[in-house]
């Protein structure tokens, strides 16, 4: 190689001998090399930060300090500078040493000018391959990272669209309840119906002139009717408004006993089997005594009307971690699979009497305690109603 297409590479000499300062700048001069020159490791670790040579020639001998200590000091500070050793005293453990320590080639005085060139020739292109792979190896990460920002951007993006759908659910939801009040205005009309005529014929028949024995009958019958539409207009009312009036520290073991007391004459008259399960006290949550009663009136009546002569109805309460879980089951017929969707709906029944509000109530309510009631499993053996309360209410 000649000065004209030499590269342009700085290498730092460090040896106290300035005779062989001058032949190796000489060598070094001639093939194009910028040459800099040190006496000491002092002076040679302040060049380099100086100048940051790509090639350091450095003897192992030096006054002030062993070529070896220099050397992890360079590798440590100055990595992109790759350092050659050059000693007069050479052994296999030495070499094996300093190439551990970080040296790229290790030179035996005297050398022969052209294998000196040749064996810097190899390190440079060692350092460019090496140099190389770190840039390649630096854009790599560079490029991970940048991937990884992408992800969190998505993540966030990811993230503030599900707010923004949870607000439009939400919207939709209050969309929803204005709806509902029309139901609930379709299904007072139907309900409400059937009584008014049914007052509406009784009293025709009390016009027209009836015996004194049917009279008291017929306006008996009026009576019950009338019962039957205040019980109907009570029951839509409840699944349209919230009426919290007391809050405080209530125990839902205490509430469904009670609830179970209400019912007593008609399980007591279809002679009923009633197991209550309830290993410890339930703790008292803050709660609407009456709210809380609704959900169970609603899923005992359900059960109870339910239930054959003789049947069986359990209920039990555990208490989990957070929560507090009530099993409401009987040993009915069970619900039919295609109508599981459909009994939490307002006004929808199966019974011929029925208003289809309860079910949708006791849900309601549950939920306005960040709670819920679904069926955990029914089958033609009978049906389990599962209602969850968390214990802290907010």
């Amino acid at each position: 190689m000649n000065s004209d297409d030499a590269p342009s590479t700085t290498v730092l000499i460090v040896d106290d001998d300035t005779a062989i300062q001058n032949l190796l700048s000489i060598i070094l001069q001639r093939r194009g090399y910028r040459v800099l020159t040190a006496g000491t490791a002092a002076d040679g670790l302040a060049q380099l930060a100086e100048h940051q040579p790509e090639l350091v020639l450095m003897d192992y001998q030096l006054p002030d300090r062993d070529g070896l200590s220099a050397l992890l000091e360079i590798k440590s500070h100055h990595p992109s500078s790759y350092v050659v050793m050059i000693t007069g005293r050479g052994n296999e453990e030495l070499a094996v040493e300093l190439m551990k320590a970080g040296a790229s080639e290790y030179l035996l005085k005297p050398f022969d000018a052209r294998a000196l060139l040749e064996r810097l020739d190899t390190v440079l292109k060692l350092r460019e391959i090496e140099l190389a792979n770190k840039a390649l190896q630096a854009e790599r990460e560079h490029l991970l990272l940048e991937i990884e920002t992408w992800n969190r951007e998505l993540q966030t993006r990811v993230q503030e669209r599900t707010e923004a759908l949870h607000r439009a659910q939400s919207e939709i939801a209050q969309t929803e309840k204005l709806a509902a009040l029309g139901y609930l205005a379709a299904g007072m009309a139907h309900e409400i119906r059937n009584p008014l005529n049914s007052i509406s014929l009784f009293t025709q028949l009390l016009g027209q002139g009836v015996e004194e024995i049917e009279i008291g009958d017929y306006l008996g019958k009026i009576l019950k009717e009338v019962d039957r539409i205040d019980g109907i207009i009570r029951k839509l009312v409840d699944a349209a408004n919230r009426s919290r009036l007391v809050v405080d520290d209530i125990r839902l073991d205490q509430v469904v006993q009670d609830a179970l007391a209400i019912f007593s004459p008609q399980i007591e008259a279809r002679q009923i089997q009633v197991q209550f399960t309830c290993p410890e006290p339930a703790p008292p949550i803050k709660a609407d005594r009456t709210e809380l009663e609704q959900i169970f009136t609603n899923l005992l009546i359900n059960a109870v009307e339910e239930l054959p002569q003789g049947g069986q109805l359990s209920v039990r309460i555990s208490c989990p971690e957070g929560l507090i879980e009530v099993r409401v089951s009987d040993n009915g017929g069970g619900i039919a699979v295609d109508h599981l969707d459909a009994i939490f709906k307002p006004f929808f029944s199966t019974k011929s009497r029925g208003t289809g509000i309860g079910l949708p109530v006791a849900r309601r309510i549950a939920r306005l305690y960040h709670g819920d009631v679904k069926v955990e499993q029914t089958s033609s053996q009978g049906t389990t109603f599962l209602v969850t309360i968390p214990r802290e209410q907010k």
